[in-house]
């Protein structure tokens, strides 16, 4: 063989090895890669091939499937009262893809979750078809419509915890939307989608779990478990060292207060009348990194509280001067929470200073019902003793029985809480936000739920009528009835 054929042999020779291991590579290296990409389009036809299992509340189906016409893809999802649950749920479209509990656990849903393979294997023997798994949840169906339907057209959001095991018993983001609308893959499904997605209510925000708030003043318990903690106050109706007017410290502006008889005003007193000079007085006495370590013990600053949807995380400043802290510690300045974090804060002091971590998902089941998985309850911190729990609790009880939360007190019940009306905006002139976090005892000292409620805005309501113990108080108190109703 010449020297030419030669050279064009040794080229076609590693041409065809190039093609071999390029070959193999793809097969069986990349395969997974390749057959999981979300590009890859028949993944998502074997995804809707087959019916979804469904998400469950209090033993009934809140989704469901149905059969899309002229698609290739078989099945789509379906709600049922779907703006409702859709903070919960997510949702699960065709063309947009899915969130939430949607998207988290959506190989238990679709049945392609390995622990569902034993499941699929004798599907395979007995000509079954392929089936998903179900989601239960932790949610309670009346606390949820009484969210709900409190909040009505408001733009706001609450948070319902059972403290003793950090179960979530309600989860409402008010404007909602309904998951159907754009369930499918149609002209009509990308016409709902894009309204929804360019409305300036921010209808697919859950604003429970992923907005952040001032707290205003619901954060003044917190300073108070702090100032208990750290040594700071010890009997909680002794007259507090705080002069009025109260001017920041190193700095030359006053403080104003809501209500007159703040000077001097015992840590219990100043709660039940919301005073701002006492409490960011006991904020700067505390010190800014003392304040940072309880704010921290209670979940803020972390940005891994997972529900199993992860929140976003609450703020109080680390690197913040003498000034900010002190107006931190009313909840205002940089402070900024989500309404499940308010709720967490709530639990704790409820809970006798013990947090539990909180979650929604109760147990996932194959399709048979079997459970597969069991969520056990976690303690996630101790933010205050017990004994100063217990001085929180007496303080909260008398902001419902003789002060700002009245309006959520329920007749044979205890009821402890904290109103708020955070100011926001350059100058704080934008309408303020309406905060109220509360607890109810039951009979043997336990609290089976801890709520908050935010209100952002509420149409027709006066700049200077907006409250947290107007406004947010009695949504409040509707859910925790329905969570003391549905007991019995």
């Amino acid at each position: 063989m010449n020297k030419p054929l030669r050279r064009i042999s040794l080229f076609c020779g590693l041409l065809v090895l190039a093609l071999l291991i390029r070959t193999n590579w793809l097969q069986y290296v990349q395969a997974e890669e390749l057959s999981t990409r979300k590009e890859n389009r028949r993944v998502q036809i074997a995804q809707y091939a087959t019916e979804r299992g469904n998400i469950i509340v209090q033993g009934e189906p809140i989704t469901g499937s149905a059969v899309t016409d002229g698609s290739d893809y078989k099945y789509k999802r379906t709600y049922k009262d779907g703006a409702l649950w859709s903070p919960v749920t997510g949702y699960a479209s065709q063309a947009f893809g899915a969130t939430q509990l949607e998207s988290l656990e959506d190989g238990i849903l679709t049945g392609n979750d390995d622990r569902l393979f034993f499941d699929r294997t004798i599907g395979m023997f007995t000509g079954e078809k392929k089936q998903g798994g179900n989601v239960v949840t932790t949610l309670n169906r009346a606390a949820q419509q009484a969210a709900f339907e409190k909040l009505g057209t408001k733009k706001g959001a609450v948070a319902a915890i059972d403290p003793r095991t950090g179960a979530i018993l309600a989860l409402v983001s008010t404007p909602s939307y309904d998951p159907s609308s754009f369930a499918g893959n149609s002209k009509s499904d990308e016409k709902a989608w894009v309204e929804l997605k360019d409305s300036e209510d921010k209808k697919l925000v859950n604003r429970a779990l992923r907005e952040t708030y001032p707290p205003g003043s619901t954060f003044k318990v917190v300073t108070a478990a702090a100032a208990l903690e750290h040594g700071v106050v010890d009997k909680i109706d002794d007259p507090t060292d705080t002069p009025e007017p109260y001017i920041l410290p190193g700095t030359k502006t006053q403080l104003p207060n809501s209500h007159t008889g703040c000077e001097k005003a015992s840590l219990n007193e100043a709660l039940r009348i919301s005073c701002n000079s006492v409490f960011a007085n006991l904020g700067d006495k505390v010190t800014r990194d003392k304040m940072v370590e309880t704010a921290e013990k209670f979940g803020f600053n972390n940005d891994k509280i997972d529900t199993p949807v992860r929140a976003f995380a609450s703020v109080y400043d680390k690197k913040m001067g003498r000034d900010g802290n002190a107006q931190s510690a009313i909840g205002q300045f940089n402070t900024a929470a989500t309404p499940l974090q308010m709720a967490m804060v709530t639990a704790a002091i409820a809970n006798d200073g013990k947090l539990m971590k909180p979650y929604m998902v109760d147990n996932l089941t194959a399709p048979n019902l079997d459970i597969i998985e069991k969520h056990e309850p976690q303690e996630m911190s101790r933010p205050l003793s017990a004994g100063n729990a217990q001085k929180v609790q007496q303080m909260m009880v008398n902001v419902v029985e003789k002060g700002t939360g009245e309006k959520a007190k329920i007749k044979g019940v205890t009821v402890g809480g904290k109103t708020g009306t955070a100011q926001h905006g350059e100058g704080n002139k934008k309408r303020p936000y309406a905060w109220f976090i509360s607890y109810a005892e039951n009979a043997d000292g336990t609290s089976p739920v801890a709520v908050a409620v935010v209100i952002e805005d509420s149409e027709g309501t006066a700049r200077d009528d907006i409250s947290g113990g107007g406004l947010a108080a009695p949504v409040a108190k509707a859910v925790m009835e329905a969570v003391l109703g549905s007991q019995g």
